[in-house]
């Protein structure tokens, strides 16, 4: 039994076991990877710095350094592509501290069975409780096993946006004195 969502199947979780520590090495962390199989084979890693906002050339370096090593493990037997990305804003939990660090905002939740007679649910996280996530649905508080869950989402809302620019501003990832500069050039080169 997989104790997180990072990887669901035996093959992703081979994946995992490749590629975290690289990830980690690298000073990232591995939020999920699937292969996914159709016409073509697609490797997809998700990865994000532990306190969040990779960047473009993060994604270029982790794709590189994994790269190489799959190149030397050989896991896949077809050829495939390797897809790295970073999270999103409405970024997939996939972890039991996901939950906690995301406290109060809305989500949505998907169980592998029938519990209650349903297998969605969307509310506002409320946190975790030993092995359970909560999440305050429109009937209450419910708690559902951290085991239980097949997908689980952040849900794309304005409050969500908010943080997640307060944080990369907070991280130094957005300087509004660059934005000035740009905008004082901009005008500057529009009086000539």
């Amino acid at each position: 039994m997989t104790t997180d969502l990072i990887a669901k199947a035996a093959i992703d979780r081979r994946m995992a076991e490749i590629i975290t520590p690289v990830i980690e090495d690298m000073g990232f962390e591995l939020v999920r990877v699937r292969l996914m199989s159709g016409k073509t084979t697609t490797l997809q890693i998700m990865a994000d710095k532990p306190e969040g906002g990779i960047e473009v050339d993060d994604l270029s370096d982790i794709t590189h350094a994994v790269g190489a090593v799959l190149d030397v493990e050989d896991p896949i037997l077809d050829e495939y592509t390797l897809e790295v990305s970073s999270p999103g804003i409405d970024r997939p939990l996939t972890r039991l501290k996901d939950f906690d660090a995301f406290e109060g905002y809305e989500a949505k939740l998907e169980t592998e069975e029938m519990i209650d007679g349903r297998r969605r649910f969307k509310g506002e996280l409320a946190g975790v409780e030993g092995d359970e996530v909560l999440i305050n649905v429109a009937e209450g508080t419910i708690g559902l096993k951290f085991e239980w869950l097949s997908d689980a989402k952040l849900v794309l809302t304005d409050e969500l946006i908010k943080e997640m620019l307060r944080q990369r501003k907070a991280a130094g990832v957005i300087d509004e004195n660059q934005f000035d500069e740009i905008q004082t050039e901009a005008s500057e080169d529009g009086d000539n």
